[in-house]
């Protein structure tokens, strides 16, 4: 038995070490990703600011990684979510949305947020969750932004 341990124990410490080689695909496309999302909804300072610290990582193809990022298995947890993130969500994308889709992820981005499901408890951890007054602006903001997107 001590020895299937030890076999077991030396198979995990060499899959750890390779897979410290072998990293996923970094999502860092530069601010320019996420300038026409920007320029057509025109967020004020501060919900730039909320959106750039809570939303930008996960859901655009910016992410600001930390450095914890570049250690195994870690680096494909990350990348697992924000592949996921960027799927529901990329506001990298905005310009190829009709404006139906783009009511659709507002609509979405506000459930979301009024749930409290966003940003994930995960991210929340160590990046901290949305103030109350946070919330309550970005949702205005997103509401307000539906208008502009409304089919009649």
């Amino acid at each position: 038995m001590k020895r299937i341990t030890k076999i077991i124990s030396l198979l995990v410490l060499i899959t750890l070490v390779v897979m410290q080689f072998i990293r996923p695909d970094k999502n860092e496309a530069g601010y320019e990703s996420i300038a026409y999302f920007e320029n057509e909804t025109k967020p004020n300072d501060q919900i730039k600011k909320i959106l750039k610290d809570n939303c930008y990582d996960c859901h655009s193809n910016q992410t600001v990684y930390p450095w914890y990022a570049e250690v195994a298995p870690i680096s494909y947890w990350l990348s697992h979510h924000v592949d996921e993130g960027k799927e529901h969500f990329n506001v990298s994308d905005w310009k190829k949305y009709e404006d139906k889709k783009k009511d659709h992820k507002l609509e979405e981005l506000i459930e979301e947020v009024e749930e409290t499901e966003m940003p994930l408890e995960s991210y929340t951890w160590i990046h901290g969750d949305l103030e109350e007054h946070e919330k309550e602006l970005l949702i205005n903001w997103a509401k307000e932004l539906r208008a502009q997107y409304a089919i009649e």
